[in-house]
């Protein structure tokens, strides 16, 4: 359990600005529905209870406020009109804030930061709910972002967000998190930030074709739950798996022996390739039965800021992200060539994808792609070694430990995917699965990267 040692709310600095309004873009509105975004970064903070109030809970409320001024969209709401007609955006005005809850708890610390199976539900302490949506004439105001920090008393901290992904896309909110951890490292010195700050205007996004407005009419025909409803898993542990370099270079070698054409192999596509048919393989070998013709799907995401017609700013605040969405069926996952179709597979659809502008343009993603999606047999992609989170730094070292909370959810299988904590080159892999699967998987991934 957790107990609570404070509440507050968060602002922006006094001189902030006083209202910023942003209309959700095309790439903003598919996220409407989505579930809640949950990350947790653990750090290594022999501390007491009584240094934390005096000066660690001083230190981020300060820099937390300076950070928000810096990016002004997570202190607001997202606006949903309540008729049919409205379109939803992101508001902020004077006043608006961020709910922050400081923490304590007597779980093992040592135990949460390894990388073996652990109850995925002991999480569920750590992270923050965030509040209920409040309701104005016509419209309904959700929240966008709240955080938790956790006292391990003697042992460390963890630093725990939960956002709506449609305030942003991992670019962004990692964005956020490094400045937010320059300031309290620096003692709010500002000059510690990156000169270019974030970019707002979106008007630079384009949408010729009108897919926000027939994205959101399809949103409509359900019901758009705008609550954060929190549901920790029963049956479910966590655990992570290390791809070391030497390793990602033994599959790309592999491949290329195999398949010496192919163009896009890297240390992406081989590891997810790898994932992949290794977590189809563990099915069978805990008894699942699984149509043999039925289809598997790949799902990942890509920025896609580079790859408009203006390209957009790197520092565009907000989502810019494309699902790129592969399948193959079952049977071709499971036989000696598996890994090898799985590689393929992948690095074709993001090579074809990624130079497609119309395909974009068009909605093409969200009509077509999406409509041929089984959700249940699918296999998603959470995270990306670009972000390079282990590189946050609040003034207390590296974290010990990342965890993608997101990943527990209850159709498909996500895994998560960062830079090792121990090497830029090493990737780190998590999983959220029942005990008897992830232990599966766990024989299947290692055995077949020893007898490489």
């Amino acid at each position: 359990m957790a107990l609570v040692i404070e509440q507050c709310q968060v602002a922006p600095p006094p001189g902030s600005a006083s209202e910023l309004r942003l209309p959700l873009t095309y790439f903003d509105v598919q996220w409407l529905s989505f579930h809640r975004m949950r990350r947790i970064h653990f750090y290594k903070l022999p501390i007491s209870k009584t240094s934390l109030i005096r000066s660690i809970i001083p230190s981020l409320i300060n820099s937390l406020s300076l950070a928000l001024k810096h990016c002004i969209p997570l202190a607001g709401y997202v606006v949903c009109p309540l008729n049919s007609y409205g379109y939803p955006e992101l508001r902020y005005v004077t006043g608006d804030s961020v709910f922050v809850t400081f923490c304590e708890t007597d779980m093992d610390f040592n135990f949460l930061v390894g990388n073996h199976p652990r109850n995925a539900k002991d999480f569920y302490h750590l992270v923050p709910q965030l509040a209920e949506p409040k309701h104005a004439p016509g419209v309904q105001l959700a929240p966008v972002l709240a955080i938790q920090v956790t006292l391990f008393p003697n042992h460390g901290i963890s630093i725990d967000f939960t956002h709506h992904h449609v305030v942003g896309d991992g670019r962004s909110l990692a964005g956020f998190t490094k400045s937010w951890a320059l300031l309290n490292r620096f003692g709010g010195n500002e000059q510690f930030l990156a000169d270019e700050s974030p970019y707002y205007d979106r008007s630079i996004v384009k949408d010729p074709y009108g897919i926000g407005m027939s994205i959101l009419d399809e949103m409509k025909k359900k019901k758009l739950e705008m609550c954060d409803i929190v549901t920790p898993p029963d049956d479910k542990v966590r655990a992570t798996f290390i791809v070391v370099r030497k390793d990602i270079e033994k599959l790309k070698n592999l491949i290329l022996s195999r398949r010496p054409s192919l163009t896009h192999v890297t240390s992406f596509t081989v590891t997810c390739a790898y994932v992949w048919t290794c977590l189809i393989k563990s099915e069978a070998a805990i008894g699942e039965k699984i149509d043999e013709n039925g289809m598997e799907f790949f799902m990942c995401a890509a920025d896609c800021r580079t790859r408009l017609d203006p390209p957009l700013p790197p520092t565009f605040f907000g989502n810019c992200i494309m699902p790129y969405i592969g399948k193959t069926r079952h049977a071709d996952l499971v036989g000696k060539e598996g890994f090898t179709i799985a590689v393929e597979l992948i690095g074709e659809t993001i090579k074809k994808k990624m130079k497609d502008e119309e395909w974009i343009l068009k909605g093409d993603w969200y009509f077509k792609d999406y409509s041929t999606l089984d959700e249940n047999r699918a296999l998603s992609v959470a995270g990306s070694p670009n972000f390079d989170l282990y590189a946050v730094d609040f003034g207390w070292g590296r974290p010990e430990k990342l965890e993608f909370i997101s990943i527990d959810g209850d159709t498909g299988i996500s895994m998560s995917l960062s830079k090792s904590k121990d090497s830029d080159e090493d990737l780190e892999v998590g999983l959220s699965l029942p005990k008897t699967r992830i232990n599966a998987f766990a024989a299947i991934f290692t055995h077949g990267l020893s007898f490489m």
